[in-house]
């Protein structure tokens, strides 16, 4: 069930996977055997995040390969200034992984990066392979989100509470403070 869910947060970003995974966390650190629980836990939810972040490069990739697509990518490329364009590109082709690593950590970082490198016309392949590196760091941090709030409670509908409140106020967050600030 968790890899549904996470797959299908993945394609639509709506679903709050990073509270998914935190509360499985918190139930896999009162199992019977907590290791291996969050062992599979992290393998898991690492794999369907990729899975469907590779799916939605791939649906990117076709649709900027169509017609409409196509225009669609030049309107971008005329509206962004070519030195801007071309200055995200050189961060991408230098800074990869920790780009894709930071791109899943920040609420609603992913789709601009996948975005990006949309535009920059990164191989399917090279994009799989760092945001593979992306998912697992994603979900151990979520994960470690999740055993610390599990390890505060002695019953893990506490540590579940918990961890969705705490998960949903980091993705608030930035919000928060971009309306707090244009104050």
């Amino acid at each position: 069930m968790l890899f549904l869910l996470v797959l299908l947060g993945s394609l639509v970003p709506v679903v709050p996977t990073g509270p998914l995974v935190s509360s499985a966390a918190v139930v896999a650190f009162h199992h019977a055997v907590p290791a291996v629980s969050l062992g599979v836990l992290l393998l898991v939810a690492s794999a369907a995040a990729c899975l469907g972040d590779v799916a939605l490069y791939w649906l990117g990739r076709r649709g900027m390969e169509s017609r409409g697509g196509t225009r669609w990518l030049e309107g971008i490329r005329d509206r962004a200034p070519q030195e801007r364009l071309d200055q995200a590109v050189e961060k991408l082709q230098r800074h990869a992984v920790p780009v894709l690593v930071l791109s899943r950590m920040i609420p609603a970082g992913r789709l601009p990066v996948i975005l990006a490198c949309l535009v920059a016309r990164w191989p399917l392949r090279r994009f799989a392979r760092g945001n593979a590196l992306a998912c697992l760091a994603w979900a151990a941090t979520y994960q470690v989100i999740g055993v610390l709030g599990g390890s505060l409670f002695d019953e893990p509908w506490k540590g579940v509470v918990a961890v969705v409140v705490l998960t949903l106020a980091i993705s608030a967050a930035p919000t928060v403070w971009n309306r707090f600030r244009d104050r």
